[in-house]
């Protein structure tokens, strides 16, 4: 069983992290770049079909070289045992079409079709959450992968690896309130959606994981970002520069608003906890929520 899980950096919005220019662009190269918290879902998801059926996780980003960093961290926490990024000049300024094209074309790498591909549901920079599905759509074309079905907004999944089939639990255009199951044939494509919860319920998964962390946690710690990271250019991928990047974004930016920071409305009370009598005052505050009123 072989998966392969998308993932991206982004700029951490924390308030302090981030940097704008006068006209309110944001200047990335003066932002710290994070993993995408949705990719984190995915990772998860892919983690727990690792734990439960074994196989291989392969981690792939598209970025500059400073992505090398994310996929580290996505090592740790998926266990990953290889990690790719897709990464030249010519990829860059690409919107969610390029890409998808560049992506699709680096899965079609791999010796072997991967089984499952788990992308996130949305990016913090875009919020379009069309990278996944484009992904998939252009996998559809491309001569080297086979044609899959679409998972999407899945909170959780089991795969039967002898039927080669994903069963899996999604929300019904986003609402909670409303879960369908579907069933799909292997390979497939398959978008978390920020309900995903894991499951290691059994004791052997629990086990295995515990197993599966420790030796991830050595081959993160000894990991070279230089010599265990396979990259490709645009060049590896015989991508045409005119198709990618840039140039193959057919999406325009008519403009860009910065948004400002709200005022501060909160009004804070300092008590001292070694003083009984302010502290009984927060008891007698908070005993109204804790009875449910």
């Amino acid at each position: 069983m072989h998966m392969v899980t998308l993932t991206k950096g982004v700029p951490d919005f924390r308030e302090g992290k981030v940097s704008f220019d006068e006209e309110g662009h944001l200047e990335r190269g003066k932002t710290p770049t994070v993993m995408n918290p949705n990719d984190k879902i995915a990772l998860q998801a892919a983690l727990q079909a690792k734990v439960r059926v074994g196989g291989r996780v392969s981690l792939m980003s598209m970025g500059p070289p400073g992505y090398k960093e994310v996929l580290q961290e996505g090592m740790e926490d998926v266990y990953a045992d290889d990690l790719y990024l897709l990464s030249d000049r010519e990829m860059g300024a690409a919107d969610t079409w390029a890409t998808a094209m560049t992506i699709s074309t680096g899965l079609a790498m791999f010796d072997e079709e991967p089984d499952l591909i788990f992308a996130g549901f949305k990016t913090a920079d875009g919020e379009t959450g069309h990278t996944g599905p484009q992904t998939n759509w252009c996998i559809d074309i491309n001569d080297e992968l086979t044609d899959r079905p679409i998972i999407t907004h899945v909170i959780s999944l089991d795969i039967d690896e002898e039927e080669r089939t994903v069963r899996a639990k999604r929300l019904v255009e986003g609402d909670i309130s409303e879960i369908e199951t579907v069933e799909a044939d292997l390979p497939a494509f398959i978008v978390t959606d920020p309900e995903f919860e894991p499951s290691y319920r059994r004791a052997e998964y629990r086990l295995r994981y515990k197993d599966l962390r420790e030796d991830a946690e050595e081959r993160a710690e000894a990991l070279d970002p230089e010599e265990d990271i396979t990259v490709w250019d645009h060049e590896d991928l015989n991508l045409d520069p005119d198709f990618i990047g840039l140039d193959g974004s057919p999406t325009i930016v008519a403009g860009v608003d910065p948004i400002p920071k709200g005022p501060d409305e909160r009004e804070a009370t300092m008590i001292d906890p070694s003083d009984d009598s302010e502290m009984d005052s927060v008891f007698q505050e908070l005993a109204a929520y804790a009875g449910g009123d």
